[in-house]
């Protein structure tokens, strides 16, 4: 990361501090939505929301499926910000830039950050629609250096050198089970290990045949870089990856994913998803404040 990528923690300050003057919601819970699960945030109650292009320092989405709105409201009571669209590396955003929001939803207070995302599927008894609660992650880009942490250390908001086993809440991923079970879908339900590629494109056979091998069980090109983050930050992290497809891992295979594919994919579960997650952040232990 060079130098003119760095943002000083005055820069997160001022953008907590505009929001915290816009909206009299004090949020615990953030969530950040994946392609097409935008829907998450329609659900919150007395919202305020603000497109992106209106928050000061905010970057800007430009993938189909991403609205580009932060929307803050209440969920079952429990007051939350979600983010309708995230940021990707493919775009041209720096890591930086990618997790700016992070940082920022450190300074308004949110201690628990969920992340859901589109992913491919690489296990073998995964089908699409399927819904996996991850328990860890492979981070391809910062393994070759690419990282949101580079450069001099923020110490207020977390040590240099994190630790990263146990990032994914194991308390909030039996909640999620059971609650599965309760609501009947604990048939498609699984849990397993994502990993991050940089993307555009999507993968050849040989990398996703390289990827099954290493114990990968879905793949995308987001995700690891929030949650490091946000781990370094000291909050709880949840994630949810929807399988839309299928890597091909044939060269016999003839099909091909598209865009659209998943967003049709994550159309047909979006009623499970904002289900689970509603009541998920319900059964949290979250002392609800506003202004």
């Amino acid at each position: 990361m060079h130098s003119k990528d760095q943002i000083c923690h005055e820069d997160y300050q001022r953008t907590a501090d505009w929001l915290l003057s816009q909206t009299r919601h004090r949020p615990k819970v953030a969530i950040i939505c994946g392609s097409g699960l935008g829907m998450l945030a329609d659900a919150l109650k007395c919202q305020d929301s603000f497109k992106y292009s209106d928050i000061p320092g905010f970057p800007q989405s430009t993938v189909k499926g991403h609205a580009g709105r932060l929307v803050f409201g209440e969920l079952k009571g429990k007051t939350c910000v979600c983010m309708q669209g995230r940021f990707h590396m493919y775009e041209g955003h720096s890591l930086s830039k990618v997790t700016f929001p992070v940082r920022v939803f450190k300074l308004l207070g949110v201690e628990t950050l969920m992340v859901t995302n589109a992913a491919g599927s690489l296990a073998d008894s995964y089908s699409c629609g399927d819904i996996m609660i991850i328990c860890d992650h492979i981070n391809f880009p910062g393994l070759a250096g690419l990282n949101p942490l580079n450069g001099p250390n923020d110490d207020k908001f977390g040590p240099r050198f994190p630790p990263m086993s146990g990032v994914y809440d194991k308390s909030l991923r039996k909640m999620a089970f059971d609650i599965c079970k309760n609501m009947g879908v604990s048939q498609y339900v699984q849990e397993g290990v994502y990993c991050m590629v940089g993307g555009p494109n999507f993968e050849s056979i040989a990398e996703a045949r390289f990827l099954h091998r290493l114990g990968v069980d879905a793949v995308g090109m987001s995700t690891a870089p929030e949650v490091l983050v946000a781990s370094h930050c000291g909050m709880r992290v949840f994630g949810l990856s929807l399988i839309t497809n299928k890597v091909v891992k044939s060269y016999e295979d003839n099909e091909s994913v598209n865009l659209e594919a998943v967003l049709e994919v994550s159309k047909m579960r979006s009623e499970t998803l904002q289900a689970l997650i509603t009541e998920l952040i319900s059964r949290m232990d979250i002392n609800n404040n506003t202004a």
